[in-house]
């Protein structure tokens, strides 16, 4: 597993390794006991009958208690994770708001009227499956991301991050977090969205907090300002035209 790179990943860290660690000791004692069982009351000799043991009332109760004690300590682990994994900062309160528009096939990346501009312009950067694009982010800075998709199920996931969620058509899901160290990592949608799913690629930069504010300026002297929430041209992916023409042609000619 991937050494933690947010705020929130140790949480997800610590947990999987409780829970190996817990499933190995109680797969050691249930095969011991397994194994304690089949030699003490193995057969001994061809005209033995082993011993009749039923209704044992002690043992009946333990291993229906257990199980549920187990049951309950691992419920109460995952969902305190979980909340601490999901506990959101308000928009107001995140030092960086950005909207993820997740679209066959491909990302958009819209950053909220940020103060490493005026404050009052938002930017953007979007990509196709030929040109991947790249989420930058302020290292040690809080980050508010809402996903969005204007066409089917998408999955917004970034295995550094032990993290991901999904982008469903009409409703925004949200997360936050903040990047604790700087570095270039690979994203990916983990949700089967149509055929170029598998392209559905991205990378995230985390730098710092001059890097970001460069990033941010480029983007507006380009002229990528306002919004790009995706729409009826979500589905068109330049680069994919003619890929898609010569497999239709090698099939005719089959």
């Amino acid at each position: 597993m991937p050494e933690p790179v947010t705020d929130r990943a140790p949480f997800i860290y610590d947990l999987w390794h409780g829970a190996w660690i817990a499933a190995i000791i109680v797969g050691i004692i249930v095969w011991g006991l397994i194994g304690w069982a089949a030699w003490k009351y193995r057969r001994r000799a061809e005209d033995e009958i082993p011993v009749q043991t039923r209704y044992n009332l002690p043992i009946e109760i333990l291993y229906t208690v257990a199980p549920i004690v187990m049951v309950l300590v691992f419920f109460y682990y995952t969902v305190t994770t979980q909340n601490d994994v999901l506990e959101e900062v308000s928009a107001d309160q995140a030092d960086h708001n950005i909207k993820v528009v997740g679209q066959q096939w491909s990302w958009t990346f819209n950053y909220i009227e940020d103060d490493a501009l005026d404050g009052s312009t938002s930017v953007y950067e979007g990509g196709t499956t030929a040109d991947r694009p790249t989420l930058v982010l302020p290292v040690d800075e809080s980050v508010r991301v809402e996903l969005l998709s204007p066409d089917v199920i998408h999955s917004f996931w970034v295995p550094a991050f032990l993290f991901k969620m999904d982008v469903i058509p009409g409703r925004a899901n949200s997360f936050s977090f903040t990047p604790t160290e700087e570095g270039t990592f690979v994203g990916r949608c983990a949700e089967l969205c149509g055929a170029y799913h598998s392209r559905m690629l991205f990378n995230v930069d985390v730098v710092s907090a001059d890097e970001y504010a460069q990033h941010l300026a480029d983007l507006q002297e380009q002229g990528n300002t306002g919004e790009a929430l995706g729409g009826s041209d979500a589905t068109t992916q330049p680069g994919l035209e003619d890929e898609v023409q010569d497999d239709d042609t090698t099939e005719g000619s089959e």
